[in-house]
Parts: structure tokens; C-alpha cells; sequence
């Protein structure tokens, strides 16, 4: 079983590729169920559906897995960043909110203090 299957990466993968749960079930093998499952990280499919998953949904395994993949790389190959797939839409929405990602990059720290007091 896979520990860190990016359920949202499949659900995301799926609408983009207009696809229904139940096409990319029949694709895999599974139940439309299994695929809501999938998508809500409820259930991790096994190493065989994981394959045909990737597959499917036209994406890497590490991407499925949701390791880590290149964000930036320089052309002499010393410099590599990487975060992960979801880490990196995250901060796409924050950019969304420019005075919250500017507090977020002035003090980082404060910052999350603040927005975690005001979830409380």
C-alpha cells in the first residue's frame, strides 16, 4: 500500500483530463467506489492498480506518490529545488492574496502564528 498517495492529484488529473470516476475505474480495474476512495485518501490502491492509476491519469509515479518533484534547476545541475506537487499549489494561492503571502515571506513564522490563533 502507498502512504502518501496524492488523492487530490488524482481527483485534479481526472477533471482535467475530463474524465468520470467510473472511466477511470474501468481503466484501472476497480470500482468507481475505489476511485472515490482514492480521491478522498480513504483507500490506497495496490502496487498493480497504483501502475495502472499513474498510467491512466498520465502521470509520474513519484507524482502519484506524492514525492517531491523539480520545481526549479539551473543549467549547470548544482542547484536543483524541490517541494511537492500540492506544496507547490499551495502556494500558488497564496500568491492569490498578495498581502497574506507578503506577510508570509516578511515574517513567516508570525505569520502562522497569526493565521493559526484566528483558525481557533
Amino acid at each position: 500500500m502507498m502512504q502518501n498517495l496524492n488523492s487530490y492529484l488524482i481527483r485534479e488529473k481526472r477533471k482535467t483530463l475530463g474524465l468520470s470516476q467510473a472511466q477511470v475505474a474501468k481503466e484501472v480495474g476497480v470500482s468507481k467506489v475505489a476511485v472515490c476512495w482514492y480521491e478522498t485518501g480513504e483507500r490506497t490502491p495496490n502496487l498493480e492498480n497504483f501502475l495502472k492509476l499513474a498510467d491512466t491519469l498520465q502521470v509520474s509515479l513519484d507524482e502519484l506518490a506524492g514525492r517531491e518533484v523539480s520545481v526549479v534547476t539551473s543549467n549547470n545541475a548544482d542547484y536543483t529545488a524541490r517541494m511537492s506537487k500540492r506544496d507547490v499549489e499551495i502556494v500558488k494561492e497564496l500568491k492569490k492574496h498578495k498581502d497574506i503571502y507578503r506577510a508570509l515571506v516578511e515574517d513567516p513564522e508570525r505569520t502562522a502564528e497569526l493565521i493559526d490563533r484566528r483558525m481557533k
